[in-house]
């Protein structure tokens, strides 16, 4: 009997090794050096900035990734079920203003009063004062598909300038967009772009590629650049819209991963860290074959999102003017800040079923 159990513990050992070393998964992992974490010191140094925060329910919604103040007053609000909901200051009413059928991301008002959505299942989308939704591009004028429409701006000559977090792993496809960005992040490769929509012709074109999952965008307070967030490589770019210099990497080497970025009224910026750094993903950056090994593991032991509110403000040089923390993760997963009437901030999260609330 002792001998069977042994051999067929020995059979079993080798079914999981060949498992862990030859499944099939679905990345192709890139090596790169990932920099030393420099963890939350200095200018990052913890505090508990977001630990007051008050929280405004959504009712059947949640997952509140970004929002935008309508020319009303009214603060509108992208939900993971796919409503924009609007958030009236004066009455504390939430009501829903539309629904897109899709993944809402990014939201912002041109000046004409129409909300552009980047809806990660559907692509770019216009939004009248009414409600209607009208899908302006799913693809590129060259015909490639928008997979993962992440977050946009729109210049002063209505141009938008919007991100396609990954071309390879659509957020649709692969279960939504935490597992879509997960499999992007693991495997690091090129496969993040910024679209440009022309109004006047209706055309949508790659105005940058090669990026390691794009996503925030803003454009500077004159116009002249955006400034986009590089998740995978823990950074934050500066981009001309003449195209007439290289882009300029403005911060790097971030603690955590960076998600949305909005633009004060000042000209500065809110940058959201969604969650801190994992330990093990940068310890297996530059390790392609561990990578593989590491998703041939059930989901609960990968690297994963950690609790930790963070948000972090910066000028457009990317000098690091301002942290807001919570250590506690009691409002968590942040994707970004935005700045309301009379000193009110709306904090945004990925995951979270409530708008968070920091009142002056």
């Amino acid at each position: 009997m002792t001998k069977r159990i042994w051999q067929a513990m020995a059979v079993l050992l080798i079914v999981l090794s060949a498992y862990l070393l030859f499944w099939p998964v679905p990345i192709d992992p890139v090596a790169w050096n990932a920099p030393k974490n420099p963890g939350y010191t200095g200018s990052y140094a913890p505090n508990e900035g977001l630990a007051g925060i008050e929280r405004l329910k959504l009712g059947a919604h949640s997952g509140p990734e970004d929002a935008a103040l309508g020319p009303d007053g009214a603060l509108y609000i992208a939900t993971h079920e796919g409503g924009i909901l609007k958030y009236d200051p004066a009455s504390g009413k939430v009501s829903l203003f539309a629904e897109t059928g899709g993944r809402p991301l990014g939201v912002e008002f041109d000046r004409a009063g129409e909300l552009y959505v980047a809806d990660a299942f559907r692509g770019l989308l216009r939004i009248s004062g009414d409600g209607e939704v009208v899908t302006l591009a799913n693809k590129t004028a060259s015909g490639s598909p928008i997979l993962y429409a992440d977050d946009l701006d729109i210049a002063t000559d209505g141009t938008v300038y919007f991100t396609d977090a990954s071309t390879k792993f659509g957020a649709r496809e692969n279960g939504g967009t935490l597992p879509a960005s997960l499999l992007d992040l693991m495997e690091h490769g090129p496969n993040g772009r910024v679209l440009r929509y022309t109004p006047a012709t209706g055309e949508t074109t790659t105005f940058l590629d090669g990026l390691s999952f794009a996503n925030g965008l803003a454009v500077t307070e004159s116009g002249s650049h955006f400034l986009v967030v590089e998740t995978g490589t823990y950074s934050i770019l500066k981009v001309p819209v003449d195209g007439a210099v290289a882009p300029e990497v403005i911060v790097e080497n971030l603690p955590g991963f960076p998600d949305n970025i909005n633009r004060n009224p000042e000209g500065t910026f809110w940058v959201g860290i969604v969650s801190p750094r994992s330990p093990v993903a940068d310890a297996i950056a530059d390790k392609p074959f561990l990578k593989k090994v590491v998703m041939r593991l059930p989901a609960v032991l990968r690297p994963a999102a950690q609790r930790y509110g963070f948000v972090i403000k910066i000028n457009e040089d990317g000098d690091i003017l301002e942290t807001l923390q919570d250590p506690s993760g009691g409002y968590a997963l942040t994707t970004g800040l935005i700045e309301g009437a009379e000193g009110a901030r709306y904090v945004t999260s990925l995951t979270e079923p409530d708008l968070g609330i920091l009142k002056p």
